[in-house]
């Protein structure tokens, strides 16, 4: 008897630090824009609302002791969706940047074959722009990392991503937790196993509600920080795909 297909299941993961203000206008967003979609709020480390926000909004909550940063919030959320059994996860943003309706379109790169879809801030959609040192910074690391992950990619530290089965695999079991790595190492790692990476232009909204971290100070820190990681995932050993479960 052939195998009868699995419904797709589909986890929205949020990342969020402190976001009160913003969390739950997010999550009804999402569910506006999706009708089979569930939402994972993983709370890392709030010292204010965010979890109880979130859970009034109706997300489902996990809450991390401390703050971990996002790369250790979506290693948490990661194995959450592998345990639970979804199929397919998309990232997106605590502050509002990110629009949900074009969750679709990652989706779509999925659907055509893609185990991870980049919402590209800087694909000629919409008007975002990023300038001195967190610019020269992206456009360095989206170079390298065009030709580790062997497609055209100009956005590697977007936090707007979809991921499939095999994809949620691998970053169940090694997600890195440091600084830039929930960006810049999880290409590096993904693309050494052998899945396949693509993007898609999408607009950038302006945060919703509290304070950017950015300044020049800050982005030149950020391009220090960012060389550093790439070196340090250049330099790390192959993680392979491990099999699938039984």
């Amino acid at each position: 008897m052939p195998a009868v297909p699995l419904p797709t299941r589909l986890l929205a993961i949020i990342p969020a630090w402190n976001e009160q203000e913003t969390v739950a206008d997010v999550v009804a967003e999402i569910r506006s824009a999706m009708t089979n979609v569930d939402v994972l709020v993983v709370d890392d480390g709030s010292t204010d609302r965010t979890a109880t926000v979130a859970r009034e909004a109706g997300a489902t909550v996990l809450t991390l002791p401390i703050n971990l940063g996002v790369g250790g919030a979506m290693r948490a959320g990661y194995k959450y969706a592998l345990r639970s059994g979804y199929s397919r996860t998309v990232q997106i943003d605590a502050d509002g940047q990110h629009d949900p309706q074009e969750i679709h379109r990652l989706l779509t790169l999925l659907d055509n074959g893609a185990d991870i879809a980049i919402g590209a801030r800087f694909a000629g959609v919409g008007d975002y722009v990023a300038r001195g040192p967190r610019r020269w910074s992206m456009r360095v690391l989206s170079s390298v990392l065009s030709r580790v992950a062997r497609t055209h990619l100009t956005d590697t530290t977007s936090g707007f991503k979809a991921c499939n089965a095999r994809a949620v695999r691998l970053f169940a079991a090694n997600y890195p937790a440091e600084y830039l790595g929930d960006t810049i190492e999880s290409l590096v790692i993904a693309s050494r196993a052998g899945l396949v990476v693509r993007q898609d232009g999408v607009k950038m909204r302006p945060r919703a509600g509290g304070q950017p971290s950015h300044s020049p100070v800050k982005a030149a820190i950020f391009l220090g920080r960012a060389v550093l990681a790439l070196v340090i995932a250049l330099s790390r050993p192959t993680e392979p795909l491990g099999p699938e479960a039984p």
